[in-house]
Protein backbone atom coordinates (compact mmCIF):
# COMPACT_ATOMS: atom_id res chain seq x y z
CA UNK A 1 0.00 0.00 0.00
CA UNK A 2 1.71 3.42 -1.03
CA UNK A 3 1.91 6.41 1.24
CA UNK A 4 -0.53 8.22 -1.27
CA UNK A 5 -3.22 5.54 -1.48
CA UNK A 6 -5.73 6.57 1.29
CA UNK A 7 -4.54 10.20 1.83
CA UNK A 8 -6.69 12.59 0.89
CA UNK A 9 -5.72 14.35 -2.76
CA UNK A 10 -3.07 17.52 -2.11
CA UNK A 11 -5.19 20.87 -1.73
CA UNK A 12 -8.19 18.91 -0.49
CA UNK A 13 -9.52 19.65 3.26
CA UNK A 14 -9.25 17.02 5.85
CA UNK A 15 -11.89 18.16 8.08
CA UNK A 16 -15.41 16.27 6.78
CA UNK A 17 -17.37 19.16 7.53
CA UNK A 18 -15.56 20.61 4.37
CA UNK A 19 -16.52 19.15 1.16
CA UNK A 20 -14.04 20.86 -0.71
CA UNK A 21 -16.21 22.26 -3.33
CA UNK A 22 -16.48 25.38 -4.12
CA UNK A 23 -20.26 24.88 -5.10
CA UNK A 24 -22.85 26.12 -2.79
CA UNK A 25 -24.80 23.44 -0.92
CA UNK A 26 -27.24 21.76 -1.88
CA UNK A 27 -29.15 22.34 1.17
CA UNK A 28 -28.94 25.47 3.23
CA UNK A 29 -27.91 24.43 7.05
CA UNK A 30 -28.14 27.80 8.65
CA UNK A 31 -28.53 31.61 8.04
CA UNK A 32 -26.36 34.29 9.59
CA UNK A 33 -28.45 36.87 11.65
CA UNK A 34 -28.83 40.17 10.37
CA UNK A 35 -26.93 42.95 11.60
CA UNK A 36 -28.54 44.59 14.56
CA UNK A 37 -30.93 41.30 14.42
CA UNK A 38 -30.22 41.11 18.25
CA UNK A 39 -32.57 41.68 21.32
CA UNK A 40 -33.51 45.21 21.95
CA UNK A 41 -33.80 44.68 25.36
CA UNK A 42 -32.22 42.27 27.71
CA UNK A 43 -32.76 38.35 27.48
CA UNK A 44 -34.51 38.56 31.05
CA UNK A 45 -36.85 40.79 30.24
CA UNK A 46 -40.52 39.53 28.59
CA UNK A 47 -40.98 38.49 25.08
CA UNK A 48 -42.59 41.25 23.70
CA UNK A 49 -40.33 43.10 25.59
CA UNK A 50 -37.37 42.17 23.68
CA UNK A 51 -39.12 43.21 20.51
CA UNK A 52 -40.57 46.16 21.11
CA UNK A 53 -39.22 48.14 17.97
CA UNK A 54 -41.56 45.44 15.82
CA UNK A 55 -44.44 45.32 17.80
CA UNK A 56 -44.16 49.44 17.44
CA UNK A 57 -43.85 49.74 14.23
CA UNK A 58 -46.79 46.95 13.93
CA UNK A 59 -48.67 48.79 16.24
CA UNK A 60 -48.80 52.01 14.51
CA UNK A 61 -49.50 50.27 11.08
CA UNK A 62 -52.52 48.38 12.27
CA UNK A 63 -54.17 51.68 14.02
CA UNK A 64 -53.47 53.20 10.18
CA UNK A 65 -55.18 50.43 8.77
CA UNK A 66 -58.00 50.62 11.65
CA UNK A 67 -58.68 54.36 10.86
CA UNK A 68 -58.40 53.65 6.55
CA UNK A 69 -61.20 50.63 7.32
CA UNK A 70 -63.24 53.38 9.31
CA UNK A 71 -63.21 56.21 6.77
CA UNK A 72 -60.34 58.32 7.33
CA UNK A 73 -58.67 57.10 3.93
CA UNK A 74 -55.49 59.81 4.02
CA UNK A 75 -54.76 59.81 8.34
CA UNK A 76 -54.93 56.17 8.52
CA UNK A 77 -52.53 55.46 5.18
CA UNK A 78 -50.45 58.74 6.10
CA UNK A 79 -50.10 56.92 9.47
CA UNK A 80 -49.25 54.01 7.88
CA UNK A 81 -46.07 55.76 6.00
CA UNK A 82 -45.16 57.13 8.65
CA UNK A 83 -45.23 54.00 11.03
CA UNK A 84 -42.47 52.94 8.09
CA UNK A 85 -40.52 56.12 8.67
CA UNK A 86 -40.45 55.17 12.38
CA UNK A 87 -39.15 51.75 11.61
CA UNK A 88 -36.36 52.89 9.21
CA UNK A 89 -35.38 55.33 12.36
CA UNK A 90 -35.47 53.08 14.84
CA UNK A 91 -33.30 50.68 12.43
CA UNK A 92 -30.50 53.59 11.92
CA UNK A 93 -30.34 54.32 15.68
CA UNK A 94 -30.80 51.45 17.48
CA UNK A 95 -27.80 49.46 17.66
CA UNK A 96 -30.50 45.77 17.85
CA UNK A 97 -34.24 45.92 17.27
CA UNK A 98 -34.74 42.39 17.19
CA UNK A 99 -37.08 40.95 14.27
CA UNK A 100 -37.34 44.58 12.23
CA UNK A 101 -33.71 44.00 11.74
CA UNK A 102 -34.87 42.15 8.14
CA UNK A 103 -31.77 42.46 5.84
CA UNK A 104 -28.27 44.89 6.35
CA UNK A 105 -28.81 48.05 8.67
CA UNK A 106 -28.36 50.15 5.13
CA UNK A 107 -30.99 48.02 3.12
CA UNK A 108 -33.87 47.75 5.80
CA UNK A 109 -33.59 51.59 6.32
CA UNK A 110 -34.02 52.33 2.50
CA UNK A 111 -36.75 50.09 2.49
CA UNK A 112 -38.87 51.24 4.69
CA UNK A 113 -37.63 55.08 4.14
CA UNK A 114 -38.47 54.79 0.89
CA UNK A 115 -41.88 53.08 1.63
CA UNK A 116 -43.38 54.80 3.88
CA UNK A 117 -42.12 58.36 2.11
CA UNK A 118 -44.20 56.85 -1.23
CA UNK A 119 -46.91 55.79 0.80
CA UNK A 120 -47.33 59.28 2.88
CA UNK A 121 -46.77 61.56 -0.74
CA UNK A 122 -49.42 59.81 -2.08
CA UNK A 123 -51.65 59.54 0.70
CA UNK A 124 -51.51 63.50 0.68
CA UNK A 125 -51.70 64.12 -2.96
CA UNK A 126 -55.01 61.46 -2.82
CA UNK A 127 -57.66 62.94 -4.74
CA UNK A 128 -60.02 64.41 -3.79
CA UNK A 129 -58.78 67.33 -2.11
CA UNK A 130 -55.61 66.81 -2.45
CA UNK A 131 -53.47 67.95 0.34
CA UNK A 132 -50.30 68.13 -1.81
CA UNK A 133 -50.31 69.09 -5.64
CA UNK A 134 -47.40 68.65 -7.59
CA UNK A 135 -48.11 70.42 -10.86
CA UNK A 136 -46.06 68.68 -12.96
CA UNK A 137 -47.55 64.87 -11.85
CA UNK A 138 -50.63 66.91 -13.40
CA UNK A 139 -49.33 67.84 -16.40
CA UNK A 140 -47.73 64.31 -17.00
CA UNK A 141 -51.39 62.92 -16.44
CA UNK A 142 -53.09 65.09 -18.84
CA UNK A 143 -50.52 64.25 -21.01
CA UNK A 144 -50.55 60.74 -20.80
CA UNK A 145 -54.47 60.30 -20.52
CA UNK A 146 -55.22 62.01 -23.23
Amino acid sequence: MGAAEGAAPEGASQDPKKSGSRRFPLFTRDTARPEGGGRAAGGDAPAPARQWPIIAVLSATALGLLLTAFGLFRVGTILVGVALLGGAVLRWLLPDVGMLAVRSRFTDMVTCAGLGLVIVLLAMMAQPDPWLKLPFLQDTLHFTVR
